[in-house]
């Protein structure tokens, strides 16, 4: 049973068997690389030199876009493209378990190309994090046209699967160790795309409780209002063994391509053309469904606006006997677009909402769109924008709280931190990249993190120990996490009047052994703190603190900070040694966290 083959005097192990086999074949996994030209053949066995590590979990997948994979315009169905990527993330997520894993997610997708027939498309997938039974599998999918050697960008993905035991149980599984600094971000940051999955519901909720209860339609010149009811789409599959994956449930791949099938009839309906899927909101399994099942698949236009519109889909599944109740397995809402010609969208008709549920589902997607727009101007705020202060609102507060940390937690991961001074116990560290400069200064304190965290914290108090900071006024609790503050700070040197700043404070505790508890600071706008004349408004991109553990008493407090044009001066001559401002208000700042620890020992024996 164990089948081993000699090929030019290697050994193909079991493990590699899958590799061996698919290699040369549509449809391979990570195929044995080629010699270059000129490379010589090694003689049979002698040992092959070292290759780099690369991440155990990850996994390479290569399909050729053959004919029976296209849409009636010759380019790959997005249906069988998340086939593939389930596929490949599953494969991924099994690797690090070492039983079987099903999906329980896959975060919004955005599709940035078509791809035709003839081309390759190419998946890697690797796990970022693990969590308790769940993790997180990043997807990075891209095409490549042989004829012209052209590499393009698909789309990026995040699913997230949890590992089963015997009979459904729940595996604990062990921690991933990143190695390299893009795996050590990714790392760092699934913890916050995690937490954003959490209270995305919580965030529409909310949205739409702040906004008009009604109902107003477009008014759009040159079209009438399509009913909703003629988009209604209902179609019923019955899942076969070549639907189900190798644990005998139905492939989660197989379901979202049915799903994606019937939206874009749906989205046909209203339209009358042929649609190209844009985006997708979060699939969410909430069960499985076995080979003898029936998949009832639902689909209906939500909302139309100028140029997209939403089209809202479900997945049910019931068995042989009509009289069980169907059980809803899965939902998402899909962003088509109808291209002319030259490729840019049409205006699309206006959706007349039934009353009622209709009515609600046309709200909610007024506010997906918001949220999605809200997200992408955050996540994509680029550092040379000016203003760099995003616009603090409700509905986007989780995505800023998310921007903010993962932010910080991208630049503590950098590999290229060198020291450039040190200080009895202050060690100051800088980084250069393109036209920014950042610093990190950090040392180890007698004080327990968690008390260290609780005091840095809370920007009230940094007055006490930064005597840049004149004072900090609370302006708006968002929750437990996230606060903002409006800050006042001294003159700089050729300046006339002192600063303010409007700043969110995001506050993170670890989210497993090895994490740091974390703040973070990043300048926003709020209508209610303007501008004033008195005060030069200034603005931080990225900065805050992360406290490690060393001990149950020991703790490495370290600061971050992206310097602003405004500061280069003052954080260069730091640096080079002509100043010890930063390293004295640094060490002020561990007299502080001692002095506070000393009163809450006191507090406590009293």
């Amino acid at each position: 049973r164990c089948l081993l083959k000699m090929v030019k005097g290697n050994i193909i192990v079991p493990e590699d068997i899958l590799t061996f086999c698919c290699n040369g074949l549509q449809g391979s996994t990570s195929s044995p690389r080629a010699r270059e030209p000129g490379e010589r053949e090694e003689a049979p066995g002698a040992m092959a030199s070292p290759s780099p590590a690369r991440n155990p979990t990850e996994v390479q997948m290569s399909q050729l876009v053959l004919p029976c994979h296209t849409n009636h315009r010759g380019e790959l169905s997005t249906g069988q493209l998340l086939k593939w990527i389930d596929t490949a993330a599953c494969l991924s997520a099994e690797r690090h378990a070492g039983c079987p894993c099903v999906t329980a997610s896959m975060d919004d997708i955005y599709f940035e190309h078509t791809i035709s027939v003839g081309q390759v498309v190419n998946i890697k997938a690797k796990v970022n994090r693990a969590f308790n039974s769940s993790m997180e599998v990043g997807i990075q999918v891209s095409y490549e046209d042989l004829c012209s050697g052209k590499h393009c960008s698909i789309c990026k993905a995040y699913a997230t699967f949890v590992a089963q035991g015997p009979l459904g149980s729940k595996v604990r599984l062990k921690p991933l160790t990143p190695q390299t600094e893009e795996e050590k971000i990714e790392y760092s940051i699934a913890a916050e795309r995690r937490r954003m999955r959490l209270v995305h519901k919580d965030t529409l909720k909310d949205l739409l409780i702040r906004s008009p209860q009604e109902t107003e339609l477009e008014t759009r010149d040159g079209s009438g209002a399509v009913p909703a009811e003629r988009t209604r789409v209902e179609s019923v599959e019955l899942v076969l063994p070549p639907h189900a994956n190798h644990q005998g449930n139905t492939f989660g791949g197989q379901i979202m391509a049915w799903m994606e099938n019937v939206a874009t009839i749906a989205a046909s309906r209203l339209c009358h053309a042929h649609p190209t899927l844009r985006a997708i909101e979060m699939f969410h399994f909430r069960g499985p469904s076995q080979v003898g099942d029936r998949l009832v698949l639902k689909a209906i236009v939500n909302n139309a606006f100028k140029n997209s519109m939403e089209v809202g889909v479900s997945a049910e599944a019931y068995g042989q006997e009509m009289s069980v109740s169907r059980r809803h397995i899965n939902s998402a809402f899909m962003t088509f677009v109808v291209l002319d010609q030259e490729g840019h969208p049409r205006t699309l008709p206006m959706v007349a909402p039934e009353p009622g549920d209709g009515e609600r589902r046309y709200r909610e997607a007024s506010a997906r769109k918001k949220i999605r727009l809200d997200r992408k101007y955050v996540v994509s705020c680029k550092q040379t924008e000016v203003p760099l202060s995003v616009p603090w609102d409700q509905s986007n507060k989780v995505y800023l709280s998310y921007n903010n940390v993962s932010a910080l937690k991208m630049l503590v991961a950098k590999a290229n931190w060198a020291l450039a001074r040190e200080k009895e116990k202050v060690r100051m560290y800088t980084l250069e990249e393109d036209k920014f400069l950042s610093f990190r200064i950090e040392m180890s304190v007698c004080i327990p993190a968690s008390r260290a965290f609780s005091l840095l914290s809370n920007l009230r108090r940094r007055h006490e120990w930064d005597s840049h900071y004149v004072s900090a006024e609370l302006v708006q609790k968002v929750d437990d996490d996230d606060m903002i503050y409006h800050v006042v700070s001294q003159k700089l040197r050729n300046e006339n009047k002192p600063q303010d700043f409007v700043i969110l404070a995001s506050r993170r505790k670890p989210c497993s052994k090895g994490d740091p508890y974390v703040v973070a600071f990043r300048s926003v706008t709020l209508p209610t703190h303007p501008a004033r004349a008195e005060f030069t408004r200034g603005e931080t991109l990225c900065s805050g603190f992360c406290i490690w553990p060393e001990s149950e008493e020991m703790s490495k407090v370290a600061y971050y900070n992206q310097a602003m044009p405004g500061y280069l001066n003052y954080v260069t001559t730091n640096v080079v040694g002509l100043s010890s401002d930063i390293c004295s208000t640094f060490e002020a700042c561990e007299k502080f966290l001692l002095k506070n620890k000393e009163d809450l020992i006191s507090q406590l024996q009293d």
